[in-house]
């Protein structure tokens, strides 16, 4: 059987998707096929808070709409759309929404984020 060829342009329509949290949506656009990179949209819902977290993973972005508080290690900005951000492995982190329209960021992780794989692929057997 002849493999399917993945196209070197992402349709968002066809975006595999994950609820992190009731308050998070992740749509996963880079990593599910074998690149060593993972983008990502991370979506905040209106007057959410993203706990306070860390990761091995190297995370840097962009907003991509919407406004929030964002706290990066000891750091905390009123972020926007256009602003740009940079996370090193393992720094405490977290967003809280403060505007009238969902927070969405554009990240992107190094090395991918095997925990977001995973959590597919339990998702997908529960949904057989």
């Amino acid at each position: 059987m002849k493999q399917k060829k993945i196209s070197y342009f992402i349709n968002l329509n066809n975006a595999t998707k994950l609820n992190q949290m009731p308050q998070l949506e992740t749509t996963i656009l880079t990593g599910l096929h074998g690149e060593k990179m993972m983008m990502v949209l991370n979506k905040t819902k209106v007057g959410s808070t993203v706990p306070l977290h860390s990761h091995p993973h190297e995370q840097i972005g962009i907003v991509y709409s919407g406004k929030a508080v964002l706290r990066i290690g000891d750091e905390e900005q009123i972020v926007q759309k256009g602003d740009f951000y940079c996370i090193p492995s393992n720094t405490p982190h977290s967003d809280t929404c403060i505007g009238s329209e969902p927070f969405i960021m554009l990240d992107i992780f190094y090395p991918i984020r095997k925990d977001f794989i995973e959590k597919i692929k339990r998702k997908s057997e529960t949904e057989r």
